[in-house]
């Protein structure tokens, strides 16, 4: 009975998969949000989830993008209270992401966006050894910088569970990096204060605390994580160590401002209505 139950088993995996990445691709290239695809992988199956995750990757490194870091997702308590999920997923970040040096975010290529301030690590060493602790991963950071992520999902109405989110990519969108190097010697990322402004109003706030405590604290999670997956983090790649206040909509023709105590700011402004198709 088990040498017949384990390869249909192997084999519903292999399709649920299969169908989930499908249909998460599907939505991005019809600019269409799909359902759920929780109905495909369960609310709480992780391992599947990321399985999914890594082919709908894949397909995009296929076609010609190219991976340059990783982000750290639902680190903050009040991001998870507002998507209704309770723990941190990770994505991968690739260059086709990176609207840093862009005139305006393209809102065209996102479906239901929203912006979060965050702190990022840029890596000057692997960090793919065993023994992994806060100490580490600080002495890996090259620098950080002051950074907006915008995250988007695929999922309509951002009805997500925790394997929604972490199959879509971590509910990966775009990114922008501030100008401003710091390296971790001259100020400590949990003492960072954050306030993010949008049209010119406060629409959010918070501190380096809201990340897991410690966004270093947040590095090490993503740092032991990625190293068990068989996919550890390099050197020169960027780490969005997660939210620092809650998330705010971004429409078609806002700007957004973030400000941080010791890293400075980063700006982005997202195209209007009549470019965003």
């Amino acid at each position: 009975m088990t040498d017949v139950w384990e390869p249909t088993v192997v084999a519903h995996r292999e399709t649920a998969v299969a169908r989930a990445a499908a249909r998460l691709t599907r939505a991005a290239r019809d600019h269409q949000p799909c359902t759920p695809v929780r109905d495909l992988l369960g609310a709480a199956d992780i391992s599947l989830a990321y399985a999914v995750q890594r082919r709908v990757v894949d397909e995009r490194i296929a076609a010609g993008a190219r991976v340059v870091g990783r982000k750290i997702g639902l680190t903050s308590e009040s991001v998870q209270r507002q998507v209704g999920v309770d723990r941190p997923d990770f994505g991968v970040l690739l260059d086709d992401m990176d609207v840093t040096g862009a005139p305006a975010v393209p809102s065209g290529r996102l479906l239901q966006p929203k912006v979060e301030a965050e702190i990022a690590f840029v890596l000057a060493e692997d960090l793919d050894e065993d023994a992994l602790d806060v100490e580490r991963v600080r002495s890996a950071v090259g620098y950080a910088v002051a950074a907006l992520e915008i995250v988007d999902s695929r999922v309509a109405g951002w009805d997500i569970a925790i394997t929604d989110t972490v199959a879509d990519n971590a509910s990966s969108g775009l990114f922008v990096l501030g100008q401003q190097r710091v390296p971790l010697a001259e100020f400590t990322p949990r003492d960072v204060t954050m306030r993010l402004f949008a049209d010119g109003g406060l629409a959010s706030e918070g501190d380096g605390a809201a990340c897991l405590g410690d966004p270093l604290a947040a590095l090490l999670w993503l740092a032991r994580t990625a190293r068990e997956f068989g996919d550890p983090l390099r050197a020169g790649q960027v780490v969005l160590s997660g939210a620092l206040g809650p998330l705010v909509p971004t429409p078609p023709g806002i700007t957004v401002r973030a400000e941080m105590s010791g890293l400075g700011s980063v700006t982005a402004h997202f195209s209007p209505e009549e470019q965003a198709g």
